[in-house]
């Protein structure tokens, strides 16, 4: 049985270095995120020779693919293995198709892989999101034009300054939700409250959009590999028009030229998250599957 565990902050060098190894595009390969959403998601980790080893212990418990540079054939049977000893069905989760194509090379008819729609991440290339050329970026121009012409606004890095109004705004966007949806799941307000907490330790690169000095949209995300920067969180008051396109733009304009891609993650199943997600056309919509033993 494999020692799992949940990560801390003195984890963050050896699992950064196994994943930036693998390289891998899917939002579940940042440390941030394994750590923020280490309690909402029971997710834990272990090391693994120079493998890392991400389990989720939901209802259904989970792996995700290992990340370092150990080939799937040396570590998959230990991952089978764990599943045993720990008396559940051998499950991952996470996968892109490039993983699926190996793990079915190397274990030819043993897995059965599921498309997961809802897990798909949204990827852009960085020069769209700035630019935001053609007709088809039209809708997000003309809102963008809008706030321009509504507010005196400005652009800020997120810093030890103005953190604490982030926080304030998030508080506010999370109270209007649970306003219009009493039952709505707080996962996200406490993996979001666990990045605030430890913005600084964990790497954290965030943008903010001010109106007439308030605090009214900012964004927060992490380096996801050499070329692809993950953005984790992004929030705006929903009566301030053009606040959700502004942040987009200027956090990438100002502070993500450097990185071919912008990972803005998935949609959870979301009509409207979805609807939005694609209306910014994504370069990739990586595709992402599960994995059973098909015997289970």
């Amino acid at each position: 049985m494999l020692d799992f565990r949940y990560p801390e902050l003195e984890d963050q060098e050896w699992v950064r270095e196994l994943l930036e190894y693998s390289q891998y595009m899917g939002s579940e390969y940042s440390f941030g995120n394994i750590y923020m959403w280490s309690r909402p998601y029971k997710t834990k980790i272990t090391r693994l020779n120079n493998s890392l080893i991400t389990k989720s212990y939901g209802d259904t418990p989970s792996y995700c693919c290992p990340a370092g540079n150990d080939g799937f054939e040396k570590v998959l049977p230990f991952l089978m293995q764990d599943a045993k000893d720990c008396g559940h069905a051998f499950r991952m989760h996470g996968i892109s198709r490039e993983c699926t194509l190996k793990m079915e090379n190397l274990f030819t008819g043993k897995f059965e892989f599921t498309e997961r729609r809802d897990t798909f991440d949204y990827i852009y290339r960085t020069e769209d999101l700035i630019n935001l050329s053609g007709r088809k970026y039209r809708d997000k121009r003309n809102h963008i034009s809008a706030f321009l012409r509504d507010n005196d606004w400005s652009f800020e890095i997120i810093n030890e300054e103005n953190l604490q109004e982030c926080i304030d705004l998030n508080n506010k966007w999370d109270e209007q939700k649970r306003e219009a949806d009493p039952d709505s799941i707080s996962s996200e307000q406490e993996a979001i409250e666990r990045g605030f907490d430890k913005y600084f330790e964990l790497d954290m690169v965030g943008g903010l959009i001010r109106s007439s000095g308030e605090v009214v949209a900012f964004t927060m995300g992490e380096r996801l590999n050499k070329t692809t920067f993950c953005v984790h969180f992004e929030k705006a008051l929903a009566d301030v028009r053009g606040a959700y396109p502004m942040i987009n733009r200027e956090f990438v304009a100002n502070c993500l030229k450097e990185y071919t891609y912008v990972n803005r993650e998935e949609d959870v199943g979301d009509p409207g998250l979805r609807k939005a997600k694609l209306s910014y056309n994504p370069a990739i919509l990586l595709e992402k599957y599960s994995l059973k033993l098909k015997e289970e």
